[in-house]
């Protein structure tokens, strides 16, 4: 096996298939990428068997071969390497010969055979969208997905199609995040779980372009995103989503408009009292033009009053700031409508269109 390419494309495959190698293993074999070359291109692989990568690489390839290799120690000979073209030879003893510059290594490989090839999937559905969007919807979800492994199905987000309306959403039993979109054709209904991880790498693959496109196909346990010249695929998650749409309420007995910026920065200086250990809460005082903001804690107290309009009765509600900082901080309007029906009933935020519902449970003002 034997071919050369830059230093920059094969950092950039290799930091690519990293997001796919676990941190802790019993399995020392799922630490490793595999490393192909063939027909002029580098197809580097791997697998966590929950989550797997492929992405290629153009390459000179002067001997087809396979081989493989730790990852982590691969990238981090990669990522210091001068700014040349890298030699990669592997000899009859599966030694990995590497040539950079004046830089030599000499590292041993592994035979390939071992390890756990990604799987053929029968797609059953499938859906094509632009990497910006798809981007923007994970990032404005997930950070609201459950961290507790023994609610399963919690750790993902919903992925739903009905016809062109294309909806994902997210809950951790406090809050609920949904984002819709209307895609360019009509497709067959699919309800799936997939997982956060997941969904948290593809968003740092994706390059955000709204020119390029991602195709996203399902069967019956994985699902499979291709884009450029990358390739993931995951186990989807088992079991019933949460039926988000009983959440949602219309009916509503105030109704605020506010700046989304004043909003946003009266909040996030709220969290500036708040230590690790406290879970104090900021209460909202909603009145005819303003929302007075108020925080008590160990180790001060703020008050602070914005201008807002308000429809319907006056209100008081507490809610803890980091929720309400982390749905402001993927809103891109300029003004932000709150819906509330008393102080211990679910807030809404979201717009005329609905494209975004994110709900939020308040807490005891005491």
């Amino acid at each position: 096996m034997k071919f050369t390419c830059t230093k920059n494309d094969f950092n950039n495959g290799i930091n690519i298939v990293l997001k796919a190698v676990p941190g802790k293993t019993t399995m020392p074999i799922l630490e490793c990428v595999v490393i192909e070359a063939k027909n002029d291109q580098i197809k580097l692989t791997t697998n966590d068997m929950q989550l797997g990568i492929e992405t290629k690489i153009p390459a000179q390839v002067q001997q087809d071969g396979i081989i493989l290799v730790n990852a982590k120690m691969i990238a981090e000979i990669v990522r210091r390497l001068p700014d040349e073209d890298v030699n990669f030879e592997v000899d009859e003893n599966n030694n990995i010969l590497l040539f950079c510059g004046k830089s030599k290594f000499n590292i041993p490989g592994i035979d390939h055979e071992e390890f756990p090839m990604l799987p053929k999937i029968e797609v059953n559905n499938k859906i094509v969208i632009s990497q910006f969007t798809l981007k923007e919807m994970i990032q404005q979800t997930i950070f609201s997905i459950s961290d507790n492994e023994a609610n399963k199905i919690l750790t993902g987000e919903l992925f739903e199609i009905n016809g062109d309306e294309f909806r994902i959403a997210s809950l951790d039993l406090v809050r609920v995040s949904i984002r819709k979109v209307q895609l360019k054709e009509s497709y067959d209904h699919i309800k799936v779980v997939i997982p956060g991880k997941t969904l948290n790498e593809i968003s740092k693959i994706l390059n955000g372009d709204t020119e390029d496109e991602i195709t996203i196909s399902f069967s019956r346990n994985h699902v499979l995103f291709e884009f450029d010249d990358t390739m993931v695929i995951s186990r989807l998650i088992e079991g019933n989503f949460y039926n988000i749409d009983q959440m949602l309420k219309n009916n509503y007995e105030t109704k605020v408009k506010v700046n989304k910026r004043d909003f946003y920065g009266c909040i996030d200086r709220a969290t500036l009292l708040l230590r690790e250990s406290e879970k104090k809460p900021v209460i909202l005082h909603i009145r005819d033009d303003e929302i007075q903001m108020e925080m008590n804690t160990k180790v001060g107290s703020m008050d602070e009053e914005v201008w807002a309009e308000k429809e319907g009765k006056d209100l008081n509600i507490a809610f803890n700031p980091k929720y309400i900082v982390d749905v402001l901080k993927v809103i891109d309007d300029e003004d932000v409508y709150l819906y509330l029906f008393n102080s211990n009933a679910p807030c809404f935020i979201k717009n005329n269109e609905e494209s975004y519902i994110y709900l939020i449970l308040p807490v005891n003002m005491n």
